[in-house]
């Protein structure tokens, strides 16, 4: 899933589009002036997850594209921790 305001994503990826992350906002703004229904609260976190997964995805796909060049001048990626 990619972060993205826009339409567009390659096939198989999925887009968090502005409409969810302004519903994320809103949701926010309303539990600061009164307590979210219980379908409401449940709404916030399932798209919080979504955003969370975004963010990481793409995170992810960056760091997977960053080359370390040694003394030699050769590339290599970035090794990935467990």
């Amino acid at each position: 899933m990619k972060i993205s305001s826009t339409p567009g994503a390659k096939d198989g990826e999925k887009t968090l589009d502005q409409k969810r992350i302004d519903r994320i906002s809103e949701l926010t703004c309303l539990s600061r002036t009164r307590d979210l229904t219980a379908e409401e609260a449940a709404e916030r976190e399932i798209l919080r997850c979504e955003y969370r997964a975004a963010i990481r995805q793409s995170l992810e796909e960056h760091m997977e594209n960053i080359r370390v060049v040694d003394e030699k001048g050769e590339q290599k990626k970035l090794n990935k921790k467990q």
